[in-house]
This record gives C-alpha cells, structure tokens and sequence, in this order.
C-alpha cells in the first residue's frame, strides 16, 4: 500500500529513504508480528529463538516458548555493550505474556540483558488505543501521558520521545554512537489517525475505484516503477471474495470509509517517522546513519474479516459485525469510540500482485514487505533497486558489517549461537550481485 512500492497511499518518509538509498523488492519476513520482531532483533530464524508463533499464544514446545534464549542476544545488547547508545520506541510483543506486567521479572523486556536497550517507550502486547493505551510504559514503568491532554495520540508521542533523544545525546554525548528502534503501532489495529490525515486523505478520493480496480492500479505502478518484472501476471481474485462491483451502495461507503481511515493512520505514521528522521539530519548526523525502513513485519491483515471490524474486540467476543451494524460506527471510524480494522478485500488489495495475507506464510502475501535502506555517505547508487532475495534475519548482520563489529562469541558470559542471516552489505554498490541466501 505504500507509495514507495506502487500503492496509492502517500509515504513521503518511506520515499526520501529510498531515494537516498536503495529499494528492496524481495525482503520478507515471518507473516505474523513476534516472530518478524524476534527474528529482525536477533539475527536468527524465529523458531532458533522460540519465537515460532506470536507470544500469546506460545506452548511449552521447543520454538515455541516466546523465551529468547539468552544464547542469542538482541542487536540492542550487542551494541550497547560496544557503547552505543541504544533506544526502543514503540510495540513490543516479545515480552512473554506471563511476565508482560509491572510485577515483571524484567530481563525479557527491551532494558533487560536480552535485548539490551538502555532506554524504551513504548506498549507491551500485541496492540492498544493511540488515543489512551492502556499497557504504555517507561521502562518498566506504566504510564498515562495522555491524561487531561484531548487529542493526544501515540504516534505522534513516541516521535516526539526518539526526537528528544536524538537531540539529548547531540548536545550531552555527540561523538557516542547510537542506535534507535522504531516500532510504531501503525499500520496495526486499531487505526487511530488524527482527525486531519483522515479528513486530508479523505479529500483525496483514492478508493472510490474500490479494491478490484486499484489492485490494478497498483500492479501498473509496479511495473512502471521496476518493483516486478515487466512480464509478471497479477494473481487471481479469490472466488470467496466479493467483487466491488457486486457490492451495496452502503457497503461500498463503509468500505471507502475503513480504507480512508487506514491510509490516514499510515500516512500520519510515515509523517512522523520522517520528522524523526529530520531531527537526524538538524543534528548532522543523518549522512552517517544507516536507516532501515521496513513497510511491516507482516502483510496486509485479515484481521478485519469480510465487513471490516468497528471494534477488533468484537470477533474475540464472537460477534462479526454486518455492515448494518458497522455503519452504526461510520462516523466515529478511527476515533477513541472505535477500535476499527478494514475489510479483508482491502487487504487482498494491498498485497498485490500476491496471493494471500498476514498470517498465511506460505504466498508472498503473507510474507513479503517492501523495504529501503539508506546510508548517504555510503550508498553511492541513490534511488536504485535491489532484487536480491533477504530476510529480516539479514538486518543484524549488515548492522554489525556497517558498524565494523563482529558477531560476538560471547556475551555475559554465554556463549552465543551462529547468526543465521547474512549481510546484506554486499549489494550496495552492486545490482546484479549474486545473492548470498
């Protein structure tokens, strides 16, 4: 869906990145959240790191206990015991689940020596509300910044927390290095834009067209932009979804609806992803940081189920809302009355030109994001595209090749077990590099 990658979405932040580096057309990760996050951390496959299925539903079974074995560390621990100064913003959902409130124990958390952030902010759990989350913490404080603050929102917050530090350590430490995880709560459930993305994208008028046609659109921009190849053919419409043009006039308002309040909350996300991203280059620092921007930890989400969701708690309490019932909510879409998520057409849509979704790890749908990198004093080839097969395991090795660190043997005291991923590093200043997996 975002505009780096041929959606129709608006992604300024994601576009600067890849025009100050390179577009990656064939980066995937797992389909579903904790085992991206456990895998793009560590370096490792998500089942070396019992991170095999999201944390609240971990077993007692091997590569499934939600535990990450203290064999193998986070980046975060690896650089901050080499001086950085490292810094989580944002969802955490590989705390295991028993151990997720302020009561801890705390060493599976991001400041524990696990992960080794030296600082976080940010919501533990799968999601939350941006307008009042329930599960914030500092640390391993709970928090409620947004009392007595109408219009208060999470994703602006935690850009305002990492621009913070990033100014901090400019003025207290500017030659330290340092490390930033960004983990906002968009693109996921509940959508939770301001008022002013829903109504700027709304004037817009992007999904009138409906899903079937814009899935169209976007394999067009595909093609002209070089993401797929020139003689690749779009998958099927599955059988069981419906048509646009079958739908209701009102189904169709709904469905408008729910696609303009989630574009909204994606372009208020890269928004303020970008203004982190200025604080970096105020701070003269961004020539010489090396930026990752990942377009999600999964595809597109079925979540919402075929009439979209008005509250996502409504399918755990076995109700799924008709559209009758969701229109109820139209107004309020995206506010704190709503905990919403889109049609599941949409979602089929924004995986294009693939088949399948989020939670369904066997079509690309389900696994492959697009991704650009940047490090302008490095990357000489701005702007240009790489289609080289990776993984979010390849993201700690090329972190630790771009940092000139080796993979530790070690760390506290235990010994560590092999990177799994490879770096990434080697395609920088060649396109037509053979890939390394």
């Amino acid at each position: 869906s975002p505009s780096t990658f041929g959606g129709v979405i608006p992604t300024p932040a994601l576009d600067r990145v890849a025009a100050m580096g390179l577009r990656y057309t064939r980066f995937h990760t797992t389909a579903l959240c904790s085992p991206t996050r456990a895998a793009l951390l560590t370096g490792r496959n998500h089942h070396s790191v019992a991170t095999g299925v999201v944390v609240d539903q971990a077993t007692g079974y091997p590569g499934y206990n939600s535990v990450i074995p203290r064999d193998a560390v986070a980046i975060g621990e690896i650089l901050r015991l080499n001086g950085y100064d490292t810094a989580w913003y944002g969802k955490d959902h590989n705390v295991p689940q028993w151990e997720g409130s302020q009561a801890g124990p705390f060493h599976n958390w991001p400041t524990g020596p696990v992960k080794g952030f030296d600082t976080y902010y940010g919501f533990i759990g799968d999601d939350t509300s941006q307008w009042q989350p329930g599960n914030l913490f500092r640390n391993t404080t709970p928090i409620e910044p947004y009392l007595g603050k109408p219009g208060w929102n999470l994703i602006t917050a935690m850009a305002d927390e990492a621009i913070g530090r990033i100014r901090m350590m400019s003025e207290l430490q500017p030659d330290r290095p340092f490390m930033i995880y960004y983990a906002p709560g968009g693109t996921h459930a509940p959508h939770h834009p301001t008022k002013e993305w829903v109504d700027k994208i709304s004037a817009m008028n992007l999904f009138d067209e409906g899903w079937n046609k814009q899935r169209e659109r976007i394999f067009a921009n595909q093609k002209r932009l070089g993401i797929v190849p020139q003689n690749a053919k779009l998958t099927e419409w599955p059988k069981d979804l419906a048509q646009w043009d079958t739908l209701s006039a009102e189904a169709k308002k709904l469905y408008i609806r729910q696609a303009n309040v989630y574009a909204a909350y994606l372009a208020y996300t890269d928004h303020e992803i970008g203004r982190v991203i200025q604080a970096l280059e105020a701070a003269g620092k961004l020539d010489n940081t090396l930026i990752v921007y990942i377009s999600g930890d999964n595809g597109s989400s079925p979540e919402g189920t075929v009439n979209g969701l008005y509250s996502e708690y409504a399918v755990a309490n076995g109700v799924y809302p008709s559209v009758d019932l969701n229109m109820k909510f139209y107004d309020a879409w995206g506010t704190d009355q709503t905990y919403p998520h889109y049609a599941v057409g949409w979602a089929w849509a924004w995986d294009t030109p693939y088949q399948y979704t989020k939670e369904v790890a066997s079509h690309f749908g389900g696994t492959r994001n697009g991704m650009a990198m940047a490090w302008p004093a490095k990357i000489k080839d701005k702007g240009g595209i790489r289609h080289q097969f990776h993984h979010v395991i390849d993201i700690v090795p090329t972190i630790l090749e771009c940092a000139g660190l080796p993979a530790p043997d070690t760390v506290n005291g235990v010994t560590q077990k092999p990177l799994e991923g490879v770096s990434m590093v080697y395609s920088f200043d060649d396109a037509a590099a053979p890939e390394r997996h």
